[in-house]
């Protein structure tokens, strides 16, 4: 088949790409070749646009086994336990098919954690869908809910924490990013490096279909009028398979069997086979006679680029094929021996006793294209957001309406088609400042969270940046957690465009600026660019997926009011910023302003100080201020317990807008008993930490001075009306 232009633009390369493609083979690539290279520099898989920037960002501290470079970060916890963890996105699929595409994210994600020798713990998502009144939002919502609940559920993993969000921005192009998290004994990590001669390479799971072909490439490019004519790139998955090699691998490893082993995810066989050679510096050849296809007369173009669900390749040492072998027919799946490792270098495939593609291993991969991209400087906002300048409106009316809206009102119809206490160790779920699983055995636990703020970021990506990171960081910090390290999932627009470009290189500035100073090194995660239809680019959305550690289980607090009359305090100062807040949002429909900003030592000296109390027992329940700003924050310690409020006005307030609705950061609200009210008011004078106590829990109601007064009861109401007006009532 000839290579013309239209052929080389379906797959996703530019002509100049081409050009390189040639001199590094010395010759033209035939339609397998070519079909290889589309897969491997792809944005997905190279990462072109945004290495240079990547490497910026901190990937070590004293707890980091493996930072990113591998199928999943791992962190050690003591006793020689490690967690291993990712969040990656499905954005793509899952707008095209919803329930697929998410079902399958689920899967690969549980993938790369099993691969490195783990068992999957947890499940949490990051899902971001256009407004409510997009006529796809309803179908794509349950679809994909139902996506992740089947897969997660089916296997046997509890989903335990996420979030839920809706904005215009992705009526075109929604989000679905998902993390799992795993345990492991930190002295058998498994990687994906190949290693020595004529080992054998096999291949174990499911057999080879024509779905997801370009998967990976069609992640890699915007949407347009006829997106929804690509659902063969979407793949299919099955999670009864899923758990049948999970089980399978994990039992070979307890062999001394596995020299490496990667999942087949983007790319199919294409990229674990030549991710595997690469890190080995060492060649790879293929039998595709061998290939195990559900499908008759595949071409070798179909099988190294499907991207065919539930498969892996492992290279095993010498003589171990059998017992390898044996323990895969028991879980009755597929164990092939399609290849062996070379000293080649290459690539090397053969069909039908002929050699059908030669390419070397690092034209794929260390010489694929590098894009240092064009980017712009965000012009940032000049105008100060405040209430003074608004429409005069009613304090309770405000409250009332964010309550109730489609982004603050109770979630429950999603994350109760979640399976959250599968397993038996969850103790803190969805609804928390951040999840809690206990180490099966063990007096220890780890806490887990996702957090992303679109509007920040897109208002002043570095700003946003480091905002993101440090709420994860306050959200651990809540549950009693020392905060260890993140995984994150970077969502962007077009890289091509240098205001998107500029977005994600100003965002990792700040990213990296709260981990350096935090101590909270980013170990793994995945780039998801092309985010947009017809050249309108989502807000640039990263999602931090945080990992924290509690030595001692009853150390575990949360965000439940535990008495009546308890003194309430805010700790760290409360400026009243409104810029980008949720009250100008909800209220105006507008965007307007800067984010809060970022006070790093605040944020580090608040939290320390948080664990601090907690660890010594001191403290009834804390929850972290975030969007919506402290009358937020009580609303869901008050809806969570069932117990009421009553606030007086602070002393210096000058406006109730700015206080209770302000989005200013580093700031916690807590309870606690009146016994311990003079040792705590002593630790935090004694610290130079800022405080303010604000009132007292009471019985039934929730009252802030003469301004809002209802009973718990209404609030509850009132937080549940959209999601059953939208979806029906919940039983």
């Amino acid at each position: 088949m000839k290579i013309t232009k239209d052929i080389i633009e379906s797959h996703g390369l530019k002509l100049d790409e081409y050009s390189k493609i040639k001199q590094l083979l010395d010759r033209e690539p035939n339609y397998l070749e070519l079909g290889i290279f589309s897969a491997m520099w792809n944005e997905h898989c190279s990462y072109k646009s945004s290495k240079v920037h990547l490497k910026k960002l901190p990937v070590k501290n004293k707890n980091v086994i493996q930072g990113p470079g591998e199928n999943a970060g791992v962190i050690d916890i003591g006793d020689d336990d490690a967690i291993v963890f990712k969040i990656e996105s499905h954005n793509h699929p899952s707008f095209i098919e919803p329930y697929q595409g998410a079902a399958t994210g689920v899967g690969g994600i549980l993938r790369d954690v099993f691969t490195m020798g783990a068992r999957p713990i947890a499940l949490l998502n990051s899902i971001h869908f256009g407004s409510p009144d997009n006529k796809k939002t309803k179908n794509l919502l349950n679809g994909v809910v139902s996506g992740i609940g089947g897969y997660g559920n089916c296997i046997g993993i509890p989903t335990v924490a996420g979030e839920t969000k809706f904005n215009s921005t992705y009526n075109e192009n929604i989000l679905v990013n998902a993390m799992a998290v795993g345990l492991a004994n930190k002295k058998k990590i498994f990687y994906s490096k190949a290693k020595g001669l004529n080992k054998a390479v096999v291949y174990v799971g499911s057999k080879t279909g024509r779905d997801g072909i370009h998967g990976a490439s069609m992640a890699s490019a915007e949407f347009d009028e006829n997106s929804e004519d690509k659902k063969p790139t979407v793949q299919v998955g099955d999670p009864f398979t899923e758990k049948l090699l999970m089980e399978a691998c994990l039992e070979l490893m307890q062999k001394e069997s596995i020299i490496s082993i990667q999942d087949m995810g983007a790319a199919g066989l294409t990229s674990s086979s030549v991710e595997m050679a690469h890190k080995g510096n060492l060649g790879i050849e293929l039998n595709l006679d061998k290939i195990p296809c559900r499908e008759e007369n595949m071409s070798p173009y179909e099988m190294m680029l499907s991207e065919s669900q539930e498969r892996m390749l492992i290279i095993l040492e010498d003589g171990k094929e059998d017992e390898a072998r044996a323990i895969f027919k028991k879980w009755d799946l597929d164990f092939v021996i399609i290849g062996k490792t070379t000293e080649t270098k290459n690539l090397s495939l053969r069909f039908k006793t002929k050699i059908v593609a030669t390419i070397p291993i690092d034209a794929l991969s260390s010489k694929a294209p590098l894009y240092d991209r064009k980017w712009s400087k965000k012009k940032l906002s000049k105008k100060k957001t405040n209430i003074k300048d608004l429409k005069k409106i009613n304090f309770d009316e405000a409250f009332f309406k964010i309550l109730s809206s489609p982004n603050h009102s109770n979630k429950r119809w999603v994350t109760e088609q979640y399976d959250q206490m599968v397993m038996g160790d969850t103790i803190e779920r969805s609804g928390a400042n951040a999840a809690v699983i206990k180490i099966h055995n063990k007096d220890k636990a780890i806490a887990v969270t996702v957090d992303s703020s679109a509007n920040y970021c897109k208002s002043h990506p570095l700003s946003g940046g480091k905002q993101i990171v440090s709420e994860s960081w306050r959200n651990l910090i809540s549950v009693g957690a020392k905060p260890i390290a993140i995984t994150n999932c970077l969502n962007f627009g077009n890289p091509e465009n240098p205001e998107v470009m500029g977005e994600f290189a100003e965002n990792i500035l700040g990213v990296k600026e709260a981990c350096e100073f935090l101590d909270y090194p980013v170990v793994s995660g995945n780039v998801s660019f092309y985010n947009g239809t017809n050249n309108n680019n989502i807000f640039p959305t990263p999602v931090i997926g945080g990992v924290g550690l509690i030595k001692n289980l009853k150390k575990i607090q949360n965000h439940r009011f535990k008495k009546i009359d308890s003194k309430i305090l805010i700790i760290g100062k409360t400026f009243g910023h409104l810029g980008q807040s949720v009250l100008i949002n909800e209220m105006y429909n507008l965007n307007d302003g800067m984010p809060p900003d970022v006070n790093l030592l605040n944020e580090r000296n608040n939290g320390e100080m948080v664990l601090k109390l907690i660890n010594e027992g001191i403290i009834n329940s804390v929850h972290d201020i975030s969007t919506g700003g402290i009358i937020l924050a009580l609303a869901e310690m008050s809806l969570s317990s069932q117990i009421g409020i009553k606030i007086l006005k602070p002393k210096k307030l000058s406006n109730m807008f700015e206080y209770f609705f302000g989005e200013d950061q580093s700031r916690y609200i807590v309870e606690v008993d009146k016994n311990n009210y003079s040792k705590i008011e002593k630790l935090l004078e004694d610290n130079n930490i800022y405080f303010e106590n604000i009132g007292v829990t009471q019985k039934d109601h929730f009252e802030l001075d003469k301004d809002l007064k209802t009973s718990v009861k209404e609030l509850y109401e009132m937080n549940n009306k959209w999601y059953n007006n939208f979806n029906g009532p919940i039983s």
